[in-house]
C-alpha cells in the first residue's frame, strides 16, 4: 500500500497533463510567469478572460496583451511581489475579451522550485466588475438620499413617506406642524416621526387614502379636505408600487400659500377665461373675504367636497 502511495505520487509530480486538467477545471483565470515576465502556463479561465488560446498567451509578456499603461502597472506590481516576496492581492483594470476595460483583483505569490529559488510568479484574477457597479450605484443612492432628505425638510409642504405597513420611513416638520401641537412634540421627540404609525397621526379619511393607493398601485390620488379648520390639498403619490407611498399636504388657508394656489386653480377650471383670471388678481390686492369666498368656489368646481 505504501508503494501504491508513492508510485501515485509519482504519477501525480511527473505528469504535466495532469496538472493542466487540474488547473483547467477551475472557474478562476490562473496564470504563471517566470522571472522575466513571460507566460510559462495559464488555465482555460484565463483563455476566456483575454479571448486568445493558449497559444497566444504562452511565451507573451503583459506588454504583449495588455495596452501600455496597464502592462506598466502589472510589471510594477510583479517587481514589487518579486523584490518582496510573499503574498500581494490588489485591484487594477484589465482588458478583456471583448476590448472592455473590467475591474479585478489579482491575488499572486511566488513560487519555489526544489532549491527554493524564486522561479516566478503564481496568479489568479478575480472580476468584481459587476460587485463595483453596485457599489457605485449604492453611493450615487446614498447622495441622492442626503440631498432628497435635505431638500425635503427644506419644503414648507408638509411631507410624509410610509412603507407598505403604512408606517411613517419620513416626514418633515411642515408635516407635524400642519397636525397640531400634539405631532408636533412627537416629532420633536422621534425625528421624521420614524416607525411611527400612520393612523395616529391622521384623519382616517387620509390614512384610508394612503391605504387605498397602497393596494391599487396606482399613481396618485387628490383631494382637498377641511381637518381642523384648516383646507387642506392632499396628494398621495406612490414611490414603489405597492410598497411605498408618499404625501405632500398643503395647508390652503396659510396666507403664503392663498393667492398661488388661486391663480393655478382658476387656469385649470377655465384656462380660456382671462377676464375671470383678471378679477381674480384684483381680488387679491384688494378684499381677503371675497378671495376666499372665490378659492371656495374654485374647490366646489373640483367636486371633491367637504370632509370634516
Amino acid at each position: 500500500m505504501i508503494y501504491e502511495e508513492q508510485s501515485f505520487n509519482q504519477d501525480f509530480i511527473d505528469d504535466p497533463e495532469l496538472h493542466q486538467k487540474i488547473i483547467d477545471a477551475l472557474p478562476i483565470p490562473i496564470f504563471y510567469r517566470d522571472l522575466k515576465g513571460i507566460y510559462k502556463a495559464c488555465n482555460m479561465a484565463q483563455e476566456k478572460l483575454l479571448g486568445l488560446p493558449k497559444e497566444m498567451i504562452i511565451g507573451k509578456t503583459v506588454f504583449d496583451i495588455q495596452p501600455t499603461e496597464i502592462a506598466e502597472m502589472y510589471a510594477q506590481r510583479d517587481q514589487e511581489l518579486l523584490d518582496s516576496p510573499g503574498d500581494q492581492s490588489y485591484e487594477a483594470k484589465f482588458r478583456d475579451a471583448a476590448g472592455l476595460l473590467r475591474d479585478v483583483v489579482f491575488n499572486k505569490a511566488v513560487i519555489r522550485n526544489n532549491q527554493g529559488e524564486i522561479m516566478g510568479i503564481v496568479g489568479s484574477v478575480f472580476d468584481i466588475t459587476e460587485r463595483k457597479k453596485a457599489e457605485r450605484k449604492l453611493e450615487k443612492a446614498r447622495e441622492a438620499t442626503v440631498i432628497a432628505g435635505a431638500m425635503m425638510h427644506k419644503i414648507r409642504a408638509g411631507i410624509i413617506i410610509v412603507d407598505s405597513e403604512l408606517k411613517v420611513i419620513d416626514s418633515n416638520e411642515a408635516f407635524a406642524r400642519v397636525f397640531g401641537s400634539e405631532i408636533e412634540e412627537l416629532y420633536e421627540t422621534i425625528p421624521g416621526l420614524h416607525g411611527a404609525e400612520l393612523k395616529e397621526l391622521v384623519p382616517d379619511i387620509i390614512y384610508k387614502m394612503f391605504s387605498s393607493t397602497l393596494i391599487s398601485g396606482e399613481n396618485m390620488a387628490e383631494r382637498d379636505l377641511k381637518i381642523q379648520n384648516k383646507l387642506l390639498h392632499i396628494s398621495v403619490i406612490t414611490i414603489y408600487k405597492h410598497r411605498v407611498v408618499g404625501a405632500l399636504i398643503r395647508d390652503m388657508s396659510a396666507p403664503s400659500l392663498v393667492r398661488e394656489e388661486i391663480i393655478s386653480r382658476a387656469q385649470r377650471v377655465n384656462r380660456k377665461n382671462l377676464d375671470t383670471v383678471q378679477k381674480i388678481a384684483f381680488l387679491l390686492g384688494d378684499n381677503a373675504s371675497q378671495t376666499e369666498e372665490l378659492l371656495n368656489s374654485i374647490i366646489e368646481a373640483y367636486k371633491y367636497g367637504d370632509d370634516e
